[in-house]
């Protein structure tokens, strides 16, 4: 009995020594694959314009940067940030106009419908379109 005792101490101990355990990432796990369609037209590189298939967990699609795009959206997933959320109404964004490209995020993000519009129009779209990048190709020429 003293050595259960002993041994559930020393397993205890050795526990909070390690740390707490990093959170499951449970919306992936009941999720299941991310499958994006990124149409983008107007872009400053015409070869950029087009229609897009991402998918990560595991990784595949025709997007020509699909290695990059899921590393992006893992990062943010484990940043708790959700680059799909439209702008906020009530920002106060910059005037300055980032160009004319235009892309459209629709399928399935850890679980969750996405259907996004993203512009350069003012200077919260343009960081909002750069925190995406490359899922959405450079905005700038």
């Amino acid at each position: 009995m003293l050595r259960l005792a002993a041994f559930a101490v020393t397993s205890a101990l050795a526990a909070t020594a390690a740390g707490p355990l990093p959170p499951l990432p449970l919306a992936r796990l009941l999720g299941g694959p991310d499958h994006l369609t990124v149409a983008v037209s107007k872009a400053p590189n015409p070869l950029a314009n087009g229609t897009y298939v991402l998918e990560c967990n595991p990784v595949g699609g025709d997007h020509p940067e699909r290695e990059a795009a899921c590393a992006r959206l893992d990062r943010l997933a484990r940043d708790g940030e959700d680059p799909f959320a439209p702008e906020d109404d009530r920002a106060v964004c910059s005037l300055q106009h980032g160009g004319p490209a235009i892309a459209r995020v629709t399928g399935t993000w850890l679980g969750q419908k996405v259907d996004a519009t993203f512009r350069r129009t003012n200077g919260c779209e343009i960081a909002r379109w750069n925190k995406l990048e490359p899922v959405l190709p450079p905005g700038r020429s």
